[in-house]
C-alpha cells in the first residue's frame, strides 16, 4: 500500500488531471493507485454471458495516481499530517490557512 496517510472512505479533492476540482470518497487503495467515487469515469462493453446475462455497456470508476488526489476538508484540499502525541501514539491532523489543528484519526 505504501507510506499514505489517505485511507478507505476519506472525503478526497482531485487535484490535477481531467477531473480536476471533482470530490468523492475514497473507494480503495491499489498500491500507487486510488479508486474515487464518481471520478476517472470509464466505459466498458461487456459481452453476453449465455441467456442468464445479457451484454451491457457498463460504467466504473478506473484508478487515478494516489499524487493527483488530496484529502478534502470543507470543500478544499488539505495537506495531512502526522505526529506522535502524549501517549507515544501517531495521529493524523491537518492544519487551516488560521494554523487551527484538526484532528483526523489515530493511527
Amino acid at each position: 500500500m505504501g507510506n499514505t496517510r489517505l485511507r478507505k472512505g476519506d472525503p478526497v479533492i482531485v487535484i490535477a488531471g481531467n477531473d480536476k476540482g471533482k470530490e468523492g470518497k475514497l473507494l480503495a487503495i491499489k498500491g500507487n493507485r486510488v479508486v474515487v467515487q464518481g471520478v476517472n469515469l470509464r466505459k466498458k462493453h461487456q459481452k453476453s454471458q449465455g441467456e442468464n446475462k445479457k451484454g451491457a455497456i457498463v460504467t466504473f470508476e478506473a484508478p487515478v495516481h494516489i499524487s493527483n488526489v488530496q484529502y478534502a476538508a470543507h470543500g478544499k484540499p488539505v495537506k495531512l499530517r502526522a505526529r506522535f502525541n502524549s501517549e507515544n501514539k501517531k495521529e493524523i491532523f491537518y492544519k487551516t490557512e488560521n494554523n487551527e489543528e484538526h484532528f483526523v484519526r489515530k493511527v
